[in-house]
């Protein structure tokens, strides 16, 4: 079983290449998924993804409620991030607003 505390460990103890090796093994990762994704699958796809971002407005309004308040870079990004990651989730709501909309039977008037 992995307990938290292996977890906090580990990444404590990763150096600036380890990291660097993650994040080029995650963007091909992620090139590789989106490019084989069907073009009828990535609307719904993309917006799911969008209204996911609420994690990040929950993860900003915490980082900015434990920021200090003299900590004006802390406080500058939280609000950016909370600002971007709202208008993420709208866009998405909106899209598969949108998507939806087009599997709707027309009435004919």
């Amino acid at each position: 079983m992995i307990f938290l505390s292996d977890v906090q460990g580990f990444l404590t103890s990763l150096d600036i290449w380890d990291i660097s090796y993650i994040l080029i093994l995650a963007v091909f990762l992620g090139i590789e998924v989106i490019s084989n994704v069907p073009a009828i699958l990535h609307t719904p796809l993309m917006s799911g993804a969008n209204a996911i971002h609420g994690v990040v407005i929950i993860g900003s309004i915490i980082v900015m409620g434990h920021a200090s308040p003299d900590n004006y870079v802390a406080l500058g990004l939280g609000f950016l991030a909370v600002v971007l990651g709202t208008l993420n989730v709208v866009g998405g709501f909106v899209v598969t607003n949108r998507m939806l909309a087009m599997f709707k039977k027309k009435t004919k008037n």
